[in-house]
């Protein structure tokens, strides 16, 4: 009896672990495929990335290639599109990419006249930066930031840094 315990638990585990495993690779691929069907261009042409600053964060898609204009003039129309929608404070968008309402994005929307959204273009692509002073507005842009950078697997820090566009603004 004492030996079937162990090796139900065992079972147990590693069944679990499979099974999250399986779960994460689906999300993955359900981020991905809903994300480029949205977003109008495709992940593996393009690079997310998502900055928190003191002021609030960034969010910034470039073509890998500079060359692929296509891929560059698609993100413009869609983080565009996105700074209009969040300054409405309509995040449909995002939960449709990730198939549940990402962190912040609630209060985002209720707070929407505290936050303020610059549409930018940049060489490659564009940016849609973030800002503002209500403190419950800030904490909810870096929730709604970490989200995307985990589930985007960018890499980017989630730490909050200084914003080097607005030296002015840091502390």
């Amino acid at each position: 009896m004492q030996t079937v315990l162990p090796s139900f638990l065992l079972l147990t585990t590693l069944l679990a672990t499979s099974s999250s495993g399986q779960n994460a690779a689906h999300h993955d691929t359900g981020v991905t495929t809903r994300g480029d069907q949205t977003m109008g261009f495709a992940h593996d042409k393009t690079t997310h990335h998502f900055w928190l600053y003191e002021n609030g964060g960034v969010i910034q898609v470039e073509a890998n290639d500079p060359r692929d204009t296509e891929s560059r003039d698609q993100i413009r129309m869609h983080l565009h599109h996105i700074s209009e929608a969040f300054a409405a404070g309509n995040f449909k968008i995002p939960m449709f990419i990730h198939a549940t309402n990402p962190p912040g994005a609630a209060a985002m929307g209720e707070l929407r006249d505290q936050i303020r959204y610059q549409y930018v273009e940049t060489n490659s692509g564009a940016q849609v930066r973030i800002r503002s002073e209500n403190p419950r507005a800030l904490k909810a842009v870096h929730k709604f930031l970490r989200f995307q950078i985990t589930d985007h697997e960018t890499g980017d820090p989630l730490t909050v840094a200084a914003d080097p566009t607005h030296p002015a603004d840091s502390k």
